[in-house]
């Protein structure tokens, strides 16, 4: 699996090279323990040392990699970093989510049930990274909406790790089966019926419920 030139558009070389070793790094094709060399990398990608050293400095921040001395050592993400990840998810997401309860838009509404049939067109077409891009931008949407200057700091401190275990998720899930992928894609449409609801005991109740059995799904298949 490579990272998708799609997802691509409008990043620097070194944003670029940072998606692509973060995605190899959670899915472990690089393996914790491992050293990257500035070298080897900008051999391997026919660049100069100078992205690939903003592109370590980015992993570096995310915590997926050490730098020292004799290169960037690999940390990767274990099953308790993920964990933690979900956490700091839900935390946000249900954040965003009851702070729109008085003030939802219908646009949004809208702009969530076209991302569940995108997924929905996605499967049809066997499209995993379509479906994790639409799914990726159905939360986003949500915790964007919110108009938090400081929740959206932080949520982008995240998004990019975030954005890349969607990835890899979602093309394992693909693997169980349309039946599988539709019922995740509708798992969305309950969020969207607690928004309408304005009720924020609702919203958070189901946050609550959809971000552990994500975080569940989740961490059986990244094991």
């Amino acid at each position: 699996m490579h990272y998708p030139a799609t997802w691509l558009q409008g990043a620097s070389l070194g944003e670029s090279i940072a998606c692509e070793l973060r995605l190899q790094i959670i899915n472990e094709n690089i393996k914790p323990g491992e050293v990257l060399s500035e070298n080897r990398i900008s051999a391997d990608f026919g660049i100069s040392r100078s992205p690939v050293r903003e592109a370590l400095k980015t992993l570096a921040g995310e915590g997926l990699i050490r730098l020292e001395r004799m290169g960037a050592v690999v940390v990767g993400l274990n099953i308790k970093d993920v964990e933690e990840l979900y956490d700091v998810r839900y935390l946000i997401e249900s954040f965003a989510q009851e702070r729109l309860a008085m003030n939802i838009q219908d646009a949004l509404i809208r702009q969530l049930e076209q991302s569940i049939d995108r997924m929905k067109l996605a499967i049809t077409h066997n499209d995993y990274v379509e479906f994790a891009r639409q799914d990726f931008f159905f939360h986003e949407s949500i915790i964007t909406e919110a108009k938090h200057t400081r929740i959206l700091h932080l949520w982008n401190s995240i998004r990019y790790i975030v954005m890349t275990v969607i990835l890899i998720t979602t093309e394992k899930g693909f693997t169980l089966g349309e039946e599988r992928m539709h019922w995740i894609a509708e798992k969305h449409r309950v969020v969207i019926e607690a928004l309408r609801s304005r009720d924020r005991e609702t919203i958070h109740k189901v946050v609550q419920e959809y971000f552990a059995d994500s975080s569940e799904t989740l961490i059986r298949s990244l094991s």
